[in-house]
């Protein structure tokens, strides 16, 4: 997934999709482990995220974009009536579920196509799914295999390159 696919489906989505797409992105989590992050997740300036399918534990700090991120989220949440530690919430400030997420993410990415029509055929292609393969792939852009895998919480990095790295490694011309 390229930045201008992200970014057209982002600009498309609703606020509480648009907090689980940027969520999803910046920890790295499958959409199922985002979802059940609470305010009680974060703890000493970490974000720990207690995954479902590998029990790993990744502590992630939280600073830059995802501190910015739960900020956002924590001022939207306080306009709402009803009270939840939930961090992905709909717009009454109830828990966001599963089902709202698809149907949210159907219809940003339909709407993204339309807006978009030079990308609309990679736009429909697009699975929620896949913002933990671009967070794999920037990680690894910009820090390394290693903290990719790291961030996923994978118990090695061969793990990651075979599922979610997609783009292949930067190198550089013979002359």
């Amino acid at each position: 997934m390229t930045d201008a696919i992200f970014e057209a489906v982002w600009a498309s989505a609703s606020v509480p999709l648009r907090d689980a797409m940027d969520l999803a992105y910046l920890t790295g989590q499958r959409p199922a482990d985002a979802l059940k992050m609470t305010e009680h997740d974060i703890i000493d300036g970490h974000l720990i995220v207690t995954q479902e399918k590998t029990k790993q534990p990744p502590r992630i700090k939280i600073i830059g974009q995802l501190a910015t991120l739960l900020d956002r989220i924590k001022a939207r949440k306080a306009g709402c009536k009803v009270k939840t530690a939930a961090l992905l919430v709909n717009l009454n400030g109830k828990r966001l579920t599963a089902p709202a997420l698809r149907a949210q993410f159907d219809k940003a990415r339909t709407a993204a196509a339309v807006a978009v029509p030079d990308l609309a055929e990679e736009i429909k292609q697009m699975w929620f799914y896949d913002l933990r393969a671009k967070a794999a792939d920037d990680t690894a852009d910009d820090l390394g295999d290693q903290a990719a895998s790291n961030l996923l919480g994978h118990e090695n990095v061969q793990t990651t390159r075979r599922h979610d790295l997609r783009r292949g490694k930067i190198v550089a011309l013979t002359k």
